[in-house]
């Protein structure tokens, strides 16, 4: 009796250590404001009329507003499994976010992944935010926001090469990539690298949809310094597009950030371009940043964002943006933002992702509204 009992507390107590050493978590946010904007359009076409001056309810005037769950579980010596889903929501709208498929929403448009991570780093498969994402925001004193970041000046990259802004599948760079294997390496000596490739699963076309990047970062002594190259198959195809493994998206990037007190600074150079066509769509972007926390809860950052098209130089554009940050507690944040943009020839550069500025002329946005992550 006593060994049966012995047995029947040991497999509880086995039980409970194995349950322990995996969980899943519910977690996400959810951002909105008003926004004010002195010009508005239909499109980010160059040829788009200005509607006039728009007053509205914006979700995202940070980042996007979504949902996920994740998970991981211990498998031991220093393994473990994990998962993760996150998907995109409109709060104005209760609509889900866009997929690859141009006006096609997905559910977890941002994340599917699955991946095991070690001593080694990590590999993670399956739908992601690409890797170039973070290391522009972590070399951008705005740090990617929606209003007025380095996020902005690559989306008007994106507009400048004839994204309709109807799918996450843009000409320049990814925000996102579908099917993707992506490597991130432990950090040696304040060093880390991430390697992407996406398959394409195109039958008789190996390159087909394909895409492959690489990411270098640099952190220390206040410092951060990032170095990418982003190369894509197929990108941004019309509705009857057969892939064909055309190399039609090329994106590099350099960028450094840095911290001193409460002061930081940041700057960046940047090229996209169609390799097939390079005399079509041959763009350059420059960023400079300056920011000041004030106290641990509060602070302000500004940004100049700066578009050249090679090609023509009458297209041009330069962004200007600021924002105050205040955090009412480590869940929620009260901001407010100006900015101001001014397009010239075809360039539809954005103050704020989602809100489309009339071309060729001045935009003047305003925004203020609070976040809440749980």
């Amino acid at each position: 009796m006593k060994l049966k009992l012995m047995v029947a507390l040991a497999a509880m107590a086995f039980g409970a250590v194995a349950h322990a050493q995996s969980s899943v978590t519910l977690y996400g946010s959810v951002d909105g404001g008003l926004l004010y904007q002195s010009t508005s359009a239909a499109s980010f076409s160059p040829t788009a009329k200005d509607l006039g001056k728009i007053y509205r309810y914006k979700d995202a005037g940070i980042y996007s507003s979504f949902w996920g769950l994740k998970g991981v579980e211990d498998i031991g010596g220093g393994y473990a499994v994990n998962f993760r889903l996150q998907g995109v929501l409109d709060t104005g709208t209760g609509k889900l976010g866009l997929s690859d498929t141009a006006g096609v929403p997905g559910f977890f448009n941002q994340i599917a992944t699955v991946g095991v991570s070690g001593p080694f780093g990590s590999i993670n498969a399956g739908r992601q935010i690409a890797p170039m994402i973070y290391a522009m925001a972590e070399t951008d004193v705005r740090a990617s926001q929606y209003f007025g970041s380095i996020l902005s000046g690559w989306l008007g990259l994106n507009t400048a090469a004839g994204w309709p802004g109807t799918s996450t599948n843009g000409p320049i760079g990814a925000l996102y990539d579908s099917n993707a294997l992506v490597y991130r390496s432990p950090v040696f000596h304040g060093v880390s690298t991430e390697l992407e490739y996406a398959l394409g699963g195109v039958a008789g076309q190996p390159q087909g949809n394909t895409r492959e990047s690489a990411v270098l970062k640099y952190s220390g002594y206040g410092l951060r310094l990032s170095a990418l190259y982003y190369n894509g198959h197929d990108t941004n195809p019309g509705p009857t597009t057969v892939p064909t493994g055309l190399n039609n998206n090329r994106y590099w990037y350099l960028g450094a950030l840095y911290k001193y007190e409460g002061f930081s600074i940041s700057g960046s150079y940047s090229n996209g371009s169609n390799p097939a066509h390079r005399n079509l769509v041959d763009l350059d972007l420059y960023s400079f940043g300056l920011g000041y926390r004030f106290a641990p809860d509060f602070q302000i950052t500004g940004g100049l964002y700066y578009i050249k098209d090679k090609n023509t130089s009458a297209n041009k554009s330069l962004q200007i943006a600021a924002g105050a940050e205040y955090n009412l507690s480590k869940a929620s944040v009260l901001y407010a933002q100006v900015g101001w943009v001014n397009n010239h020839g075809d360039m539809t550069q954005t103050i704020t992702y989602g809100q489309p500025a009339a071309p060729g002329m001045g935009t003047t946005a305003a925004m203020i509204g609070i976040r809440h992550n749980f």
